[in-house]
C-alpha cells in the first residue's frame, strides 16, 4: 500500500496551484470532468494533491498565524535530496501554502527507524473505515 493523494480545501485554487507548481515542482494533471466542484489535481514525487475550492466559510480549516509552527498541526511532508536548495526556495515563498498550511521538507533517510515492537505496549485503534479483509476459505490457495 502507498499514499495516493492528499486533498486540501483552498481559499483560492489558482493561488495554491501556483505555489505547489513553483515552490515544489508539482505539475497539473487531468481532473475528471464529472467532478461538479471547482478544483485542480497536481502530481509529483509519486503523490497527488487534490485542491478543492472552498465555497463555505464554515468549512475553513483552523490555521495558525504565520509566526507559529507546531509539528502537531495538519501539514504535508515532502522528501527531498538537497535540503539547502529546497530551504532557499521555500524561504523565498514562505514555509506555508497560500491557505496557511505548514509545509514540511525532510530528508527522512537520515531518521533513525524504530521498529513498532520497540514502542512497548502502544496499541493503535483499528481503522474503522478499512476493516481487515477476510478471505473466503481456499481463496489463498
Amino acid at each position: 500500500m502507498a499514499l495516493n493523494h492528499i486533498s486540501r480545501l483552498c481559499e483560492s485554487v489558482d493561488a495554491s496551484v501556483r505555489f505547489y507548481v513553483k515552490a515544489l515542482g508539482f505539475v497539473l494533471i487531468h481532473r475528471p470532468p464529472a467532478l461538479d466542484f471547482s478544483g485542480a489535481w497536481l502530481f509529483n514525487y509519486g503523490v497527488g494533491i487534490h485542491l478543492v475550492q472552498r465555497d463555505d466559510a464554515r468549512r475553513a480549516p483552523d490555521v495558525r498565524p504565520e509566526t507559529e509552527l507546531d509539528p502537531m498541526d495538519n501539514h504535508v511532508s515532502f522528501q527531498c535530496e538537497d535540503m539547502g536548495a529546497m530551504e532557499r526556495r521555500l524561504q523565498e515563498m514562505r514555509i506555508r501554502d497560500p491557505d496557511g498550511f505548514m509545509i514540511e521538507i525532510c530528508n527522512c533517510e537520515n531518521l533513525e527507524l524504530v521498529p513498532a515492537g520497540a514502542l512497548g505496549g502502544l496499541r493503535l485503534p483499528r481503522d474503522r473505515h478499512n476493516p481487515p479483509v477476510r478471505m473466503a476459505a481456499g481463496a489463498a490457495e
